[in-house]
């Protein structure tokens, strides 16, 4: 049985074993070639990997780039939205303006306000291309605004200025002192009786105590209309033109109705060719006329302008002193003609009656016109600063209130003292004179410490001083005060004059010295064109003198094209000093080291301006222009 299975197996022709290990072999080979493929494979998806995800990183930044894209479309449009809103705030306030302010007074004054904040926005976001021309147009639109603001202030205070008729001002009077037919200030029968018996009455009815009730000038529901008119204009500096408008309307109405009352300018020859018993009478009248023109129309056109020019008083007590001023001069020429005319005992009685009745209104006088001059002026504290330096509405106020004594010349004669003789009145009315405009300088120099900068403080008492200066070479104080006074006073204003140069210009002449240019080594100069005039400076040290020069030029002129000097002589000359000072240095300075820069990159960063673009920029100075307002 053993010998036939070893037979079997030995018959079989092969090893089991060995062909078992070749199968093996053969599998491991195949899967040795599977793992190669596999590894070849995985390698090449590897790269692909890495090829595809370079591929990718462009797609990767566009799409970042994309997705700021459209956060900076979001702002941008945001932004638009804010800008187009402006657009349509402007439209609909110029679409208002257009039609004027006749039809709805209230919305037009709503847009002008509008276009002004419209104004204010384009100025402060200057990057949009439109700017430019939208604050042009907004602002020639507002400067038409304004003159259309300018016609209808004028025609609604015309249309409700009329004349007070004399019987409506005599129901204004108390009682005891209302006329009747036949008695003085009465137009039927005026001048029949005589001063004596308007004295006697003003005694014995104890009228100082009488209540009067001024007329309502203008009706109480258009003030507010005007107030408001007013306030543009002021806002908008056409302090001039709204203060002639107001006089021109209200000074003729307010002698319109003392004519009608009866008053008339009388002459010294007038008052010598007349009867007594004519003069007596009218003497009489006039008494009577003061009492109505002080208590009741002036008390009247006081309210008138409190209200419409509330909050601006320095232009409030102006308009008044003006509109007053013609009707005033009219009823002091009579008292001025009769003090000036040949004395006479009978004269004596008549002549207390005047005095009584300027001594019984001379509390409403004061109050009415502010009080007494000295005053008035020396302890005026108000804290109202006029920002660009220009004559103060204090001063003019003042000038034009000593002009206006003038008028008075007589009666002031009287009530300073009496019983001296000519000479010595004229030489107290020299003396008040005298003290009212040292306490305006008083003043004025107090109110010039409310500057931070030291030049416009020397150029705010220059332009009051030669406003003082050129009003009292035009009037009759300029006898009283004499050429002395006009001489000192024109030399203080040179004094300030060369002070606000000093001030102003030192620190940037400064920068066109020659002190300082030399490098250590002088490595960096260059010879100029005349052969070494610029050697040893330093290149550096050039530039940084020019930059410097620019920085400071640009700010004067930015700040001192909103000064303001109102004279024109005085403005000009004022220019010239500088140009005299500034240019030739400036030419100097640019020809002996302009070379250095001229060599070197961008020269035109450093020399910006030519002398005749700094002459041309120093006419901008002192036109008191606002700030971005367009050139004019």
């Amino acid at each position: 049985m053993g010998v036939s299975v070893g037979g079997v197996a030995g018959g079989g022709g092969g090893d089991p074993l060995k062909e078992r290990v070749e199968l093996m072999r053969e599998s491991l080979q195949k899967s040795q070639a599977i793992t190669d493929s596999m590894v070849s494979i995985l390698g090449s998806f590897d790269h692909r990997l890495s090829a595809l995800e370079t591929a990718m990183r462009p797609t990767q930044i566009r799409t970042h780039s994309v997705r700021k894209a459209h956060e900076n479309i979001d702002k941008t449009l945001k932004a638009a939205e804010v800008v187009l809103a402006q657009f349509d705030i402007y439209r609909q306030a110029e679409s208002k303006i257009l039609k004027g302010p006749h039809e709805d007074l209230e919305s037009y004054l709503a847009a002008i306000d509008q276009l002004r904040s419209s104004i204010r926005f384009f100025n402060s976001n200057k990057g949009y291309k439109t700017t430019d021309g939208v604050v042009s147009h907004a602002n020639g639109l507002l400067t038409k605004a304004i003159s259309k603001l300018e016609e209808e202030f004028k025609q609604l205070l015309a249309s409700y200025s009329k004349p007070v008729e004399p019987d409506r001002l005599f129901e204004c009077l108390p009682t005891s002192l209302r006329p009747s037919a036949g008695s003085p200030g009465h137009p039927g029968d005026a001048g029949v009786n005589s001063s004596s018996h308007v004295h006697a009455e003003h005694h014995n009815n104890a009228s100082e105590n009488a209540v009067y009730t001024p007329p309502t000038l203008i009706p109480p529901r258009i003030l507010p209309l005007l107030h408001d008119l007013a306030l543009q204009m002021i806002h908008a500096g056409h302090h001039q033109q709204l203060q002639k408008v107001y006089r021109d309307t209200r000074s003729p109405v307010l002698e319109e109705s003392l004519r009608k009352l009866g008053v008339e300018k009388l002459s010294k020859e007038d008052v010598q060719k007349m009867q007594w018993e004519a003069l007596e009478a009218k003497i009489g009248n006039w008494i009577h006329f003061m009492r109505i023109a002080v208590k009741l129309l002036f008390a009247g056109e006081r309210k008138v302008c409190d209200q419409i020019f509330e909050g601006f008083d320095p232009l409030r007590d102006q308009c008044f002193a003006e509109v007053t001023a013609s009707s005033v001069s009219v009823l002091l020429s009579f008292g001025e003609a009769i003090a000036r005319s040949k004395r006479s005992p009978e004269k004596l009685f008549v002549l207390l009656d005047m005095y009584e009745i300027m001594r019984e209104l001379h509390s409403e006088i004061e109050s009415l016109f502010k009080g007494k001059a000295c005053k008035a002026v020396e302890k005026d504290a108000t804290k109202t600063a006029v920002l660009d330096g220009t004559v103060h509405p204090l001063t003019s106020y003042v000038i034009n209130y000593v002009k206006f004594l003038f008028d008075y010349q007589s009666t002031l004669k009287q009530l300073f003292q009496e019983f001296k003789n000519e000479e010595e009145t004229s030489s107290q009315l020299a003396s008040v004179t005298m003290r009212i405009m040292q306490a305006l300088q008083n003043n004025l120099d107090g109110k010039s410490k409310q500057y931070k900068d030291a030049s416009l403080t020397h150029l705010f008492i220059m332009n009051n001083i030669h406003y003082m200066v050129r009003s009292v070479r035009r009037s009759e104080a300029k006898d009283l005060l004499g050429d002395d006074w006009v001489q000192r006073h024109r030399r203080i204003v040179q004094q300030h004059a060369n002070q606000y140069k000093r001030n102003a210009w030192a620190k940037i002449l400064q920068c066109l010295s020659i002190q300082g240019l030399t490098s250590s080594g002088g490595s960096s100069a260059t010879a100029g064109p005349d052969g070494g005039n610029s050697s040893g400076a330093s290149r550096a040290l050039v530039k940084e003198r020019f930059k410097t020069f620019n920085m400071q030029f640009e700010e004067l002129h930015q700040k001192q094209s909103q000064w303001t000097v109102p004279d024109t002589e005085l403005r000009e000359s004022l220019r010239l000093a500088v140009a005299e000072v500034l240019l030739p240095a400036y030419r100097s300075f640019v020809k002996r080291f302009g070379p250095l820069v001229d060599s070197g990159k961008t020269p035109q960063k450093y020399i910006k301006y030519t002398a005749e673009d700094l002459e041309r920029m120093l006419g901008e100075f002192f036109e008191g222009k606002t700030i971005n307002e367009p050139k004019r």
